[in-house]
């Protein structure tokens, strides 16, 4: 029985083993390292130490028990499930030999590095994770900045207990997978030094409506939790790839967040990382260099490219990507298959149109949209999940969220709303990725919603606008409308768009057309004044 595997002996075909993050890991570093892409080395440990932690420590009854009597209406019942049985992993003891193993194959990594105790990342590597047609992106933990075998062994529990996350036993409850048929595997990869530089998640197409020849890179300084967690408004930047192949320097967009935080390393012992206000000169400045934007996109699209080759179909990508401030190299630390746009079926449309005329008095605030529906319905402010339930609220179904940022524990929460609105946030931090999983409007990065809006305010959630959402006042009348786009007849007339907001484009890409006809200069000026 195998504990431990080196990262780079692991590939695609071993999920059942290792997981799908290490599974992918693997793969790419036997097969990408030669095309310039570059992953941080690493080691395994593998589902067979999940079951055997298991069995050492009597937990399979114990997990079936409490799973069994939790109401999965009731969010305290799952709260308390989940703790119990988090709980009975983290008062666990590890094996003799697993632990030597593990131990043995830390003190190999931390000598390839030339260092006596390396710095690394323990992340969470679930069987059912990462596949293509089912996401669970970051229901399980992530440590970053650890150091020394006892932290780590500590780390390889929390990540056990992980698999136990409120948010994930929801969600394998929702899709019908049995809790103790899935597994989890953890990654032990050494650290990039990002702390001192920038990171953050990039993917071979738009998020909002499955445009396949952009790649959309989300970016801020420090460690790349701030944007997955919606602490920060990252800088966003899009390239569009038929260009690209052709060898030009296609970045279409840049836009600017605000970056006010970073996520560095602390000060050593307990606190592995603290959060510090940005230096204000670097607020202002965007924190990749047109020369990365490009290196990262034709990265992105080489991972692409050679996914969709080895699943014989096409296969965009989440890619989460960091750049080392003490040696300025890139490394892709993570890559899954998209879940949302790649399940969907090109030849139906459903399009949204607000019929309110005068809804431009009843604006409230914008954001980023996430998606392209509309939701309707009252209030609820929510700063704490914890306060929320030991105050006995109860989230009504229907409800639109308001919330500073989500973390993933509130997924039971966010299924229930009819929107979601943060303060914090861009099209890549977790409120968007669930809202679109789950298919729910969702406006990011308003900045000021939770002062501006107050409890049981009747709104509407617009994303059917463009790439900005819009938050209005009360109810606004709207239309919905299904196309099926096979249906529509043939046509001898070339048929061209007229397009007046580049924020639509990508949207209006999936009609059928053969190219833009008239775009207005002084519209295209206009949206962005």
């Amino acid at each position: 029985m195998n504990f431990t595997l080196p990262l780079k002996n692991v590939g695609i075909n071993d999920i059942p083993l290792v997981g799908g993050k290490n599974a992918s890991l693997g793969e790419m570093l036997q097969n990408l390292t030669s095309l310039g892409v570059t992953i941080p080395d690493g080691f395994v440990v593998t589902v067979d130490a999940y079951y055997a932690y298991l069995t050492h420590n009597s937990l399979d009854e114990k997990i079936k028990s409490t799973v069994d009597a939790i109401d999965y209406d009731n969010i305290e019942s799952l709260r308390r499930g989940g703790m119990q049985i988090r709980q009975s992993f983290l008062n666990g003891k590890f094996p003799a030999d697993m632990s030597a193993e593990i131990t043995t194959y830390y003190q190999k990594l931390s000598q390839q590095y030339g260092q006596e105790m390396t710095d690394v990342a323990v992340r969470s590597s679930a069987t059912a994770e990462d596949l293509p047609d089912a996401s669970f992106a970051g229901q399980q933990e992530t440590f970053l900045n650890v150091r020394g075998p006892e932290m780590l062994m500590d780390c390889i529990r929390k990540c056990f207990a992980s698999l136990f996350t409120d948010r994930a036993i929801s969600y394998r409850q929702s899709f019908g997978y049995d809790h103790l048929e899935l597994a989890l595997s953890v990654c032990v990869q050494k650290m990039v030094r990002s702390d001192l530089g920038s990171s953050g998640v990039a993917f071979s197409l738009d998020t909002e409506s499955g445009f396949k020849d952009a790649v959309v890179i989300n970016a801020s300084y420090g460690l790349g939790e701030m944007i997955v967690q919606g602490a920060v408004s990252p800088d966003e930047y899009i390239v569009f790839k038929p260009l690209l192949k052709e060898g030009f320097n296609s970045i279409i967009e840049k836009k600017m967040g605000n970056k006010d935080k970073v996520m560095v390393y602390g000060e050593g012992g307990e606190q592995r990382v603290k959060i510090i206000p940005t230096e204000e000169k670097f607020r202002t400045r965007f924190c990749l260099s047109e020369e990365n934007i490009i290196k990262l996109a034709k990265w992105v699209v080489i991972i692409e490219e050679y996914y969709s080759k080895i699943r014989n179909k096409w296969t965009p990508m989440d890619v989460e990507w960091a750049i080392d401030g003490l040696t300025k190299e890139m490394f892709i630390v993570q890559a899954r298959p998209e879940t949302i746009h790649s399940q969907k079926n090109p030849t139906t449309i459903t399009q949204y149109q607000i019929e309110d005329e005068n809804r431009a008095e009843k604006l409230l605030l914008k954001g980023i949209a996430v998606g392209d529906k509309i939701g309707t319905g009252k209030a609820t402010i929510l700063y704490s999940m914890d306060v929320r339930v030991s105050e006995g609220h109860e989230f009504v179904p229907g409800s639109i969220l308001v919330t500073d940022m989500t973390d993933p524990d509130w997924e039971p929460i966010m299924k229930k709303a009819s929107a979601i609105i943060t303060n914090k946030g861009g099209r890549t931090c977790h409120a968007a990725i669930i809202a679109r999983e789950m298919g729910i409007p969702a406006i990011v990065g308003c900045g000021n919603a939770t002062d501006i809006i107050k409890e049981d305010m009747l709104l509407t959630a617009s994303c059917a606008e463009g790439d900005e959402g819009f938050i209005y006042s009360g109810e606004i009348k709207y239309t919905q409308t299904e196309y099926d786009l096979s249906q529509l007849p043939e046509v001898e007339t070339d048929i061209m768009l007229n397009v007046a907001s580049p924020g639509l484009a990508f949207q209006f890409s999936h009609l059928p057309n053969k190219g833009v006809g008239l775009a207005r200069e002084e519209f295209i000026i206009n949206n962005y004044i």
